[in-house]
């Protein structure tokens, strides 16, 4: 697990051309929003999360599998993620942010990836 990293990685790369493709002025890893949201939309007030399928549980995705070896220790683990995905989508909320979640999932194909975000963001 040591070699997982948080940022930089290549579904967010996808997101973060297709958003500025699209027009988007945007900010990366915000230290000071709840949960550092992988890419912030300042003058929208929205916060994008790039999630990875298996990190955070993505359902009915077949990459949010379990693995057989030490089943108890990945149950909490994902337990723990899906937890706190939920109470920093809640704190955002509160403070008046809009929060927009991408599956790694959808970042395959570009032009779907670029429906999705128009979708997301014009209900966001």
């Amino acid at each position: 697990m040591s070699r997982i990293r948080g940022r930089g990685t290549e579904p967010e790369k996808a997101v973060r051309s297709m958003l500025r493709r699209m027009g988007y002025k945007l900010r990366l890893n915000a230290r000071d929003l709840p949960g550092k949201p992988d890419i912030v939309l300042p003058r929208r007030k929205t916060a994008v999360f790039v999630h990875g399928c298996f990190w955070h549980r993505h359902p009915r995705c077949k990459y949010a599998y379990t693995p057989k070896s030490r089943v108890v220790f990945w149950r909490t683990k994902f337990a723990e993620n899906v937890e706190r995905d939920q109470a920093v989508r809640l704190l955002l909320r509160q403070m008046g942010w809009k929060r927009v979640i991408v599956w790694e999932c959808q970042t395959a194909d570009g032009v779907r990836l670029r429906l999705h975000l128009r979708k997301l963001l014009r209900t966001s």
